[in-house]
C-alpha cells in the first residue's frame, strides 16, 4: 500500500500499531507520556486529512475547525465516542469511527475481576499482608458468596450479554434491563428482562454496561442506590458519569451498600476524594480493555479505518449521531 496522507496521534499506541500506521501514511504524534493540552491538540490537527484520538480528548466545533476543510476522519480508539461531537462533525463531512466488539471480552473479564475482588475483599486483604498486620480467626475478613446468587446487569449489549454469559459457571440468576427487552441475551444468558427498578432490589450483585448518553448520565444516583440490597455490590465498567460518584461514597460510607468495583469514574484520573478512604471500594484505573492483545488489535481497526479515508472509501467502523 502507497503512503498517503498526513495524520495526527493524540497519543502513542502499541508499537505494532504505530508501525502499521506508518506504512500507510505520515504521521505526528504526542510523544508525551500524558494527554494532549488543549492547546497541543487544536495545533496538531491543522491541516491533517485525519486524526486519531482517544476517549480523554475533546473533540468539539472548535477542533474541528482547527482541523479544517481538508480532514476526512476522527478515528477514536474505543468503543466509546461520547468525547466527539458527532453530529457536528457530520454537518462538516468528517467521519467519525469507533472501535467496536474488539474489546468485549477484556472488558467483562475486567468487570468479573471487580467483582471477585470486591465481594472477596481482594485488595483489602491485600493491603493487610504488605503491612504486616494479619491474624486469621474464624470471623476474619469475611466476604460475600458468588455462586448461586442473583446477578443484575444494566445494559443488554455485546459486553453486558458476554459478562453475564461468564455467570453461567456460578449458578447464578440474571436478570438484566435495557431500553427493551432482548430475545437475544435471553436466549444466550438465560436472563429475564426486569425494570430497573425491580433489578436494583432483587440483585446480589449489579453490573453496568450502558453507554453514557443524556439518559444515563447518573442513571444510578442516590435513589437508585437506596433501592439496592445492603449486602449488594455495584461494578461499573463502563462510563464514570452513569454513577453519581458523591451519592456513592455516601452510601459505600453508610453501608447502604456492601461495596463497589469501579473501573471508571466522574472526573477521570481523579476519583471522588470521599471513595479513597473507603475499605468497602475496589477502584482501578480504567483499564477494562487493558491486555495486550485487545489494545493492539484496538489499534489495528483504528488503521484499518485511517486507511480506508484516506483513499476515499466509508470507513468499516462509522458511528453516526
Amino acid at each position: 500500500m502507497n503512503r498517503k496522507g498526513n495524520v495526527y496521534v493524540t497519543r502513542l499506541l502499541p508499537r505494532p500499531v504505530m508501525e502499521k500506521l506508518g506504512e500507510i501514511c505520515d504521521f505526528e504524534a504526542n510523544t508525551e507520556p500524558r494527554p494532549a493540552t488543549r492547546e497541543e491538540l487544536l495545533r496538531g490537527v491543522r491541516g491533517r486529512d485525519a486524526v486519531l484520538c482517544l476517549l480523554n480528548d475533546r473533540i468539539d466545533a472548535a477542533v474541528l475547525d482547527a482541523a479544517g476543510p481538508q480532514c476526512r476522519l476522527f478515528a477514536n480508539y474505543g468503543v466509546g465516542y461520547n468525547n466527539i461531537d458527532v453530529s457536528e462533525a457530520q454537518k462538516r463531512g468528517i467521519w467519525v469511527t469507533n472501535t467496536p466488539d474488539v474489546l468485549d471480552d477484556a472488558t467483562a473479564d475486567m468487570a468479573w475481576a471487580l467483582l471477585f475482588a470486591t465481594a472477596r475483599r481482594v485488595a483489602e486483604g491485600d493491603r493487610l499482608m504488605r503491612s504486616g498486620t494479619f491474624s486469621w480467626q474464624p470471623e476474619f475478613m469475611l466476604g460475600a458468596d458468588i455462586t448461586g446468587r442473583t446477578l443484575g446487569v444494566v445494559g443488554a449489549g455485546r459486553i453486558g450479554r458476554n459478562f453475564a454469559l461468564k455467570s453461567r459457571g456460578f449458578g447464578m440468576k440474571v436478570l438484566y434491563s435495557g431500553r427493551r427487552p432482548s430475545p437475544e441475551f435471553e436466549v444466550e444468558t438465560g436472563g429475564r428482562f426486569a425494570a430497573l427498578d425491580e433489578l436494583l432490589r432483587d440483585s446480589d450483585f449489579v453490573s453496568l454496561h450502558v453507554p453514557l448518553t443524556p439518559e444515563t448520565h447518573h442513571l444510578i444516583g442516590e435513589r437508585e442506590l437506596g433501592l439496592m440490597k445492603p449486602s449488594s455490590i455495584l461494578i461499573n465498567t463502563s462510563r464514570g458519569p452513569v454513577v453519581d460518584e458523591k451519592a456513592l461514597a455516601r452510601a459505600l460510607e453508610a453501608r447502604t451498600i456492601r461495596g463497589a468495583g469501579l473501573d471508571v469514574f466522574e472526573n477521570e484520573p481523579n476519583p471522588e476524594p470521599g471513595l479513597k478512604a473507603l475499605d468497602n471500594v475496589v477502584m482501578t484505573p480504567h483499564i477494562g480493555s487493558a491486555t495486550v492483545d485487545t489494545r493492539t488489535n484496538m489499534g489495528f481497526i483504528v488503521v484499518r479505518n485511517i486507511a480506508a479515508a484516506l483513499e476515499g472509501r466509508e470507513p468499516p467502523n462509522l458511528v453516526r449521531a
